[in-house]
């Protein structure tokens, strides 16, 4: 009786977690693509699709959800693994750094978007300090439409601030877990601190690296309150576009439609990073 309750555990532990994934991505997944592809009558039609596509913000919006994955998910990666590597050195007051440095994650993304728009603004901290300092002689126009350049710069910023946090402590983690004892070898041979770190802790930390990417990846397609707040509707994203068309117009149908534009993009990404990153592991063991 015993052995019966211990071979049926696990599964018992993992149906929590099953339950929540039927509920809230699984069965939501397939109500977005019946609405997709399914009329009000019931009958099955390309109408919505095809009015996605010749949408005049879809072009867009997905050239720009790609921009923003291209420009943030590698900044963040970087500064986030700076910033861990920062922090495990254990310098004097790192714990302080790690808890100033995760309030980002106790912000919402619209809360963080307006902090932000309160400093790029043309009457904001920026041009505030910048024409205190002497730095320009008159206030500058960051967020417009005729300035892409200074909205996507202010849209990379705030998202890097808002969510590198996130990835920071996932390598925390996946350091904390390193055994000492692998540093204190590379000590013993004479190692300098740059080179333990490429060689000791950067490969070992490679499968938090691998989850930190895809998760981040993941949650930066779904970015669209920052870009709301700071861009409005100067810069299409597909997770706005989604909302937009659901929340103002009133077409659950459409919003559908941009929602698998999303979840197919996101499941390719994901598809491709572990094929590649799994092909780089195998290598590594051979």
């Amino acid at each position: 009786m015993r052995a019966r309750t211990e071979d049926f555990l696990p599964y018992a532990l993992l149906l929590p977690s099953l339950v929540f994934l039927a509920l809230l991505i699984l069965i939501p997944m397939v109500q977005a693509l019946l609405l997709a592809v399914q009329a009000d009558t019931g009958e099955l039609t390309t109408e919505y699709v095809r009015r996605m596509a010749g949408d005049v913000n879809f072009n867009d919006a997905w050239r720009n959800t790609l921009l923003l994955i291209v420009l943030v998910v590698p900044l963040q990666i970087v500064l986030a693994l700076v910033m861990a590597l920062l922090i495990n050195s254990r310098f004097k007051g790192h714990q302080w750094f790690l808890y100033i440095y995760a309030i980002p994650l106790a912000i919402s993304d619209l809360a963080a978007g307006i902090l932000w728009l309160a400093v790029f603004t043309e009457r904001g901290y920026l041009n505030t300090v910048a024409q205190g300092v002497g730095f320009i002689d008159q206030a500058k126009v960051y967020l417009s439409f005729e300035n892409f350049g200074g909205l996507l710069a202010a849209i990379v910023i705030a998202e890097s601030w808002r969510a590198t946090a996130i990835v920071m402590v996932i390598l925390v983690a996946g350091l904390q877990l390193i055994p000492r004892d692998y540093f204190e070898a590379a000590d013993l041979f004479g190692a300098s601190r740059v080179r333990r770190t490429m060689h000791v802790g950067l490969p070992l930390l490679r499968p938090s690296l691998q989850s930190a990417l895809i998760i981040r990846t993941i949650f930066a397609f779904q970015t669209f309150a920052v870009v709301l707040a700071l861009a409005g509707r100067n810069m299409p994203v597909i997770a706005a576009e989604a909302y937009s068309w659901y929340a103002n117009n009133r077409n659950a149908h459409l919003a559908a439609s941009y929602a698998l534009v999303l979840l197919g993009l996101t499941i390719a990404f994901t598809v491709v990073y572990l094929r590649v990153l799994g092909l780089r592991e195998a290598e590594v063991k051979r």
